[in-house]
């Protein structure tokens, strides 16, 4: 692997450093986007069951809150109509919304930055491929200081020449295909949490209005 590495020469770094900070990113994603921390099955009927004789109390809205992404939202709704008994629906709805658009910008995070690499990975790779090409017609030029005639070319300048170009344009491919796939696996994945999140959200706010004083 450090052969290739040198081979490859100094546009590889970059693509390597792409590489671990995509690899970081997809792991801590697959971690932070577990069902489990964000909309726990049966949490909705949970919240509804504890709640239908009144509002539940401080202790056990706060564990609401941090049990997952979605008793965030479901606790923010408890928040309101305790704060404000007579709460209007307009004001529940607001709540859980704003709650919900919180909940959405925590499941994005970091999924810009896999497009983002998955974007300049190929770029990068074509960076090298022109620096490649670079060396390859230099070496092609004057006197490479190892006895070859002017416009012989000079072998050693031209095999790495080749490899700065072949190498790095696997590299960018190498890692822009996978972050385009987990990118676009993430994407849905969040989708579809946003949409349970919606229609539990909606459900929850029918039954907020019945708790009102």
């Amino acid at each position: 692997m450090l052969s290739i590495i040198q081979a490859a020469g100094w546009p590889v770094w970059p693509l390597i450093a792409c590489s671990v900070l995509g690899l970081t990113l997809v792991i801590e994603r697959f971690i932070s986007l577990k069902s489990s921390k964000i909309v726990p099955p049966k949490l909705l009927e949970e919240a509804i069951m504890v709640s239908r004789t009144g509002i539940p109390g401080p202790e056990v809205v706060d564990q609401l809150e941090q049990n997952s992404v979605l008793g965030e939202v479901l606790a923010s709704g408890f928040r309101t109509l305790s704060g404000d008994p007579n709460a209007s629906e307009d004001d529940l709805r607001a709540s859980l919304q704003g709650a919900g658009r919180r909940a959405g910008a925590k499941l994005q995070r970091y999924l810009g930055a896999i497009a983002t690499i998955a974007s300049a990975a190929p770029l990068l790779g074509l960076l090298g491929t022109v620096i490649g090409m670079i060396e390859i017609f230099a070496s092609q030029g004057v006197d490479g200081g190892m006895g070859v005639a002017p416009g012989g070319g000079n072998p050693t300048q031209l095999a790495h020449g080749i490899s700065i170009a072949l190498y790095s344009t696997a590299f960018g491919l190498i890692i822009a295909i996978p972050a385009l796939v987990f990118w676009r696996y993430f994407r849905s994945r969040v989708d579809e949490y946003l949409l349970t999140m919606e229609l539990a959200a909606e459900r929850f706010a029918r039954h907020l209005l019945t708790l009102r004083a």
